[in-house]
């Protein structure tokens, strides 16, 4: 490969008495003419090797020709109209449809005319609560910046001026009256990379200029994430307020009175809690204090803090999350990342254990106090989502909506594996794949994980994972420690100074694989994205041999800077910072995947992929990371950035991109697993 020559500088951090290089710090300028020119430069020779795979074009007609049916999703009904979104098969984002009684529906938000190349989406949606208000947020370019406009939901006419400058952010309304929202300061800097680091709660009243709007919360105390809601019956404020992505303080406003003052609920940042409803003078909740696993507990409003909660529905041995409808909860447990639901009264009643279509994952089960009908979806890896509807007062369920798309899911199977990782922990993890494949080490293999923000990987469908799995791939999933599988122990366990645990999680996974012959080292690639990123840049520079080929997406690569980006100081509850300590630091710099880069080794064939409008994980960290990779790598496998213009972190990117991404991925890893023709011939 002939890359790029990119500069280096002699730019020198020290910490703790320890000088560290960071040579291709002027990266991180992403307005330069220098980056623009790099990022330039570096595309032309991805795109160059990429269009000479010879069945990358068959690769994305198949992907388009399977994408290419119609998606519906729930519908939810708001003051005379029932929404619901759709797209038609290879829109770039999904339009959102309303109708009323029997009439026919009619499109009222259509994100496709947002933007000529569809890479503006719509990224938030709320409405008054009789109905006849609604504030939409937009995101340009996949950037985490957003607009907020607010219409007349009957007349779909624009009611004042845009909001701007809104990030991480819920709209909340009062009454007919005026939203809240939650924003930073604009930065000083790039909006793109500049760290933004106070997060405040507002309250824009309509009518009135976005100048005046007054801050709620967060002007004197200094928050990372502050969000608002108000209640269903509209008497209360809940305001949440983080210094990190874990742990969270509560306070109330009493919307009555417009003199009251902000009261908490709970203080500090050691659990998670958050509101459910507000009911005859209670408030509900679920919480994981003293409850890794999360229960639901009700409290007097008049007296709410913790020594006063009371169980309603207590923890069990599974991970719990509620929604509400119809005056009901729906406890929706993860038994080993598989869903099983429960529905409850509000006096922590057992009303039914509800009979799922499979085992798989279950979402939705929500609506308003009223619904005679609400409606849950149901998936996992090889059933395409479908759409249920289900009657709380009678527990009947039915198929609302299955979608035609030009699969079989008799011909696949997948199933769940437990293996042990190396200091014993027992890992879950589920493989799907084609039926009749043949266990000789040599079936094309990809291995996705996550292991981080207690975030969990449930089973669901996924188009370009049947394209692999067409080709004769495998598709193997595992639930690594940070996540949120089997909750707050099992998140913890993966964070900070215990973060190797997730690598040994993944690398395990891998031997895994290859000891049960699914695969070899010769035909396993490892993918992940964001803080997967992390996983795959760190397991391919401790392990280079392990693997074929590696695709880390966007993600958190320079572990030495990566809090002094946008919102990243928040995400050191799963990292700790090179700041905190001389430990930490060595800690950290031991495994940050942009350090660890070794001249003289063989790496995999390499694709890191990005994209110029991300400021979640600014670009910069693949950046740097491929820059290491260039100058230090010893074998001949490629390693190449392939940075996506006018698109974000993923959220909202247009179809017609993700298409194109996937035919890039798949081509690429099958390519240099050394097939010269796919291995499977392409239907139709």
């Amino acid at each position: 490969m002939n890359y790029p020559t990119t500069k280096q500088v002699d730019t020198v951090t020290n910490y703790f008495g320890i000088n560290v290089k960071d040579p291709y710090s002027w990266l991180e300028d992403d307005r330069s003419e220098e980056t623009t020119a790099w990022v330039q430069s570096q595309n032309k020779v991805t795109f160059n090797y990429l269009a000479n795979i010879p069945y990358r074009e068959e690769l994305k007609n198949r992907l388009e020709k399977l994408w290419n049916y119609e998606k519906i999703g729930s519908p939810f009904k708001e003051g005379d109209f029932t929404y619901f979104y759709k797209n038609n098969g290879l829109q770039n984002q999904y339009v959102l449809y309303r109708f009323k009684d029997e009439e026919e529906p009619e499109v009222f938000l259509d994100p496709n005319t947002f933007s000529e190349d569809g890479t503006t989406s719509l990224s938030g949606l709320s409405f008054s609560k009789d109905g006849s208000l609604v504030s939409y947020a937009i995101s340009e370019g996949g950037s985490d910046w957003r607009k907020i406009i607010i219409m007349d939901a009957v007349s779909k006419e624009i009611k004042e001026d845009t909001l701007i400058d809104v990030k991480f952010s819920g709209m909340s309304w009062k009454k007919n009256e005026g939203i809240f929202y939650s924003s930073y300061e604009k930065p000083k800097g790039s909006e793109l990379s500049a760290k933004t680091d106070q997060h405040r709660l507002f309250y824009h009243k309509l009518g009135t200029k976005q100048a005046n709007d007054p801050i709620i919360f967060g002007d004197k105390e200094k928050r990372r994430y502050v969000g608002g809601g108000v209640t269903d019956d509209e008497k209360y404020l809940i305001i949440s307020a983080s210094v990190s992505t874990s742990g969270n303080e509560l306070y109330f406003k009493d919307l009555s009175n417009p003199a009251s003052e902000i009261k908490p609920i709970i203080l500090g940042f050691d659990n998670d809690t958050n509101v459910i409803d507000h009911k005859n003078g209670n408030f509900y909740m679920t919480t994981n204090l003293n409850a890794p696993n999360k229960r639901v507990i009700k409290v007097a409003v008049a007296n709410p803090s913790p020594k006063n909660w009371v169980d309603v529905i207590p923890e069990t041995e599974n991970v719990l999350s509620i929604s509400d409808a119809s005056g009901f909860m729906f406890a929706k447990y993860m038994v080993d990342a598989v869903s099983k639901v429960m529905q409850y009264n509000f006096n922590g009643k057992l009303i039914r254990n509800i009979e799922l279509p499979g085992v798989g994952t279950a979402g939705g089960f929500s609506g308003k106090k009223d619904a005679e009908t609400i409606y849950y979806s149901f998936t996992n890896y090889i059933t395409p989502g479908s759409i249920y509807s289900f009657k709380p007062k009678t527990g009947a369920s039915k198929l609302y909506k299955k979608p035609a798309i030009d699969f079989n899911s008799e011909d696949f199977e997948s199933k769940q594996v437990f293996y042990t990782s190396k200091d014993g922990t027992k890992i879950p993890m589920i493989i799907s794949y084609k039926k009749g494949i043949v266990l000789n080490g040599k079936n094309p293999t990809i291995l996705y994980a996550y292991g981080g923000f207690n975030i969990s990987l449930t089973p669901s469908f996924s188009i370009g994972n049947t394209v692999w799995m067409e080709q004769g791939g495998i598709y193997a999933v595992p639930n690594l420690r940070g996540g949120g599988e089997y909750g707050k122990k099992w998140h913890d366990a993966g964070t900070k100074l215990q973060k190797q645990n997730v690598f040994d999680d993944f690398i395990a996974a891998a031997e895994y694989l290859k000891s049960e012959n699914y695969t070899s080292s010769d035909y396993l690639a490892i993918r992940g994205g964001s803080n997967g990123g992390l996983l795959v840049g760190a397991t391919m520079t401790q392990h280079p041999n392990l693997m074929k080929v590696a695709l880390p997406a966007v993600g958190v690569l320079d572990m030495l800077r990566y809090h002094t980006f946008t919102a990243g100081a928040g995400w050191a509850y799963d990292y700790g910072t090179a700041e905190d300590s001389k430990e930490m630091f060595e800690y950290l710099k031991g495994y940050s995947p942009v350090h660890n880069v070794k001249k003289g080794t063989k790496y995999p064939a390499t694709l890191i992929t990005t994209a110029d409008h991300d400021d979640r994980v600014v670009p910069a960290h693949s950046f740097k990371f491929a820059a290491e990779l260039q100058a230090k790598q010893a074998g001949v496998n490629p390693t190449l950035i392939r940075i996506e213009t006018n698109a974000g972190h993923g959220l909202g990117t247009p179809v017609s991109k993700t298409i194109e991404q996937y035919a890039d991925i798949f081509g690429f890893t099958l390519y240099n697993m050394g097939y010269k023709e796919l291995p499977n011939k392409i239907k139709g």
